[in-house]
């Protein structure tokens, strides 16, 4: 079903550039500092599994953990009430991550294929973003440049339903303080080193199912 958003992201891409008007620059990302940042985001003696400098509850590092043998290794489940993204795995397990989600209704279930990934990728708000916190997202409508200040961080995994880019990612934070809580606009936020990780194991054409959160799930009695 076409929202609101999607009519507004949509009819901004078809008309973008004013009559006589002069259009902006696209972000880029620097290809030649994407070692240095890498390193930049990456603890010393990196160990997935111990190493926390974020000060994370160590429940939300990654772990290797049983899955059920009814999954398909490569697809992505994402747990909203647990805070937990699992990357599905040969011979019955999953990688375990903690994951942030998104705030209050901004947060959309579904299933999704995964048709892009991006290192050290650039971002813009969308129109949506702007239009509904312009103190926050109207200074930088223009984009911002790849980098580990960037919103989207170290990598991204675009979700898209069929052709349709949904504008939700799997992406790296430069707030990793908020993993296991609900803080974006609406993607899948992971610390920057552990997409890392993850990014290199996802395959294109993946599924990722993003599962209700606490106030989406109806009790049973």
């Amino acid at each position: 079903m076409l929202t609101r958003r999607h009519f507004v992201l949509t009819t901004t891409a078809l008309f973008s550039t004013p009559i006589g008007g002069t259009a902006m620059a696209a972000p880029t990302s620097d290809r030649s500092k994407w070692d240095a940042w890498d390193a930049q985001i990456t603890p010393p003696d990196y160990d997935p599994a111990t190493s926390n400098p974020w000060g994370l509850e160590p429940r939300f590092l990654p772990q290797i953990v049983e899955a059920n043998d009814a999954l398909i290794p490569g697809d992505i489940h994402v747990d909203a009430v647990a805070r937990y993204l699992y990357h599905i795995r040969e011979g019955g397990i999953a990688m375990r991550y903690g994951v942030a989600i998104a705030r209050g209704n901004l947060y959309e279930p579904g299933t999704y294929t995964i048709r892009r990934k991006v290192k050290w990728p650039t971002w813009i708000p969308t129109p949506a973003m702007i239009e509904r916190e312009p103190e926050l997202f109207g200074p930088v409508a223009e984009g911002v440049d790849g980098g580990p200040e960037n919103p989207l961080g170290s990598r991204a995994l675009y979700l898209y339903v069929g052709n349709r880019d949904t504008y939700l990612r799997i992406h790296g934070t430069p707030a990793p303080e908020s993993i296991g809580g609900r803080a974006s606009s609406g993607c899948v936020r992971m610390v920057m080193a552990h997409i890392i990780d993850l990014f290199e194991e996802v395959s294109l054409g993946s599924t990722a199912y993003l599962y209700p959160p606490e106030d989406g799930v109806t009790p049973h009695s």
